[in-house]
């Protein structure tokens, strides 16, 4: 790619685009996915985010960064959203805005923190809450791609309660393994007790690292520096473990 058409491609996805909502669906009683139409949106890969911007009347602007739930679908993307207490943008995605409703969107941004269909080494996905959105979008991207690719998700939440994508995660999928793991409160039958994740979880749930897989790791701060570290004690080597964090000001 040349250097004039690289910086033509960079204008386009930091151009602010019109976001038009096409339905919402609740996740858990705090989050929502939105189904956006975005005119002219040129594509992302699963693990990408986007910048949205609303506008009050008084010309006030606010914006916060979402993560792609799931791999592009014309001018069709999907966002998840968690409310945040006295967010700006947050609450107005989670229970104000309606179909038809509209937003402005920019991006795809990021280009570290993504995996390509065309990817061979096994994934292991380290989510902890909200911080499954990307790791989602990966799931389906492998799933749309009819990848054989083998996956591993570790997702670690407070409750059951707060599951994202429960019924498309129950279900069976080739490939694809699922470990729950809860913080504040296991569900009867959970195959442990509630905790942090630990260097057992990740090595019972993961894959050896002589596997070499490519390592994903989402959610606060805290937990992915946590579970970064479990891995590299676990043998991975830094090359192979990617993160994306948010911190508690991102609503």
């Amino acid at each position: 790619m040349s250097s004039v058409t690289r910086a033509t491609e960079v204008r386009r996805r930091l151009a602010w685009r019109a976001a038009r909502l096409h339905e919402a669906r609740a996740e858990t009683a705090t989050a929502r996915t939105l189904v956006l139409d975005v005119p002219g949106w040129p594509g992302h890969l699963a693990g990408q985010h986007v910048d949205v911007r609303l506008t009050a009347d008084d010309g006030y602007t606010a914006q916060r960064s979402y993560s792609l739930a799931k791999p592009a679908d014309g001018e069709r993307i999907e966002l998840t959203v968690e409310t945040v207490a006295d967010g700006e943008v947050s609450p107005y995605l989670t229970e104000v805005i309606e179909p038809g409703d509209q937003v402005e969107i920019r991006g795809p941004v990021g280009g570290w923190f993504v995996w390509r269909p065309d990817g061979k080494a096994p994934v292991l996905l380290v989510a902890g809450g909200a911080g499954i959105v990307p790791l989602m979008a990966m799931i389906r991207a492998r799933r749309q791609a009819g990848s054989r690719v083998p996956f591993r998700l570790i997702y670690s939440l407070r409750d059951q309660d707060g599951r994202y994508y429960a019924d498309e995660l129950r279900k069976p999928e080739p490939g694809l393994d699922v470990t729950y793991l809860y913080t504040r409160s296991a569900p009867p039958g959970a195959a442990r007790p509630a905790g942090r994740v630990t260097l057992a979880d990740l090595a019972e749930g993961g894959w050896p690292a002589d596997f070499a897989p490519d390592c994903y790791v989402c959610g606060p701060t805290g937990f992915v520096e946590a579970a970064a570290d479990l891995l590299l004690a676990l043998g991975h080597t830094p090359e192979r473990i990617r993160t994306e964090r948010f911190g508690p000001t991102g609503d």
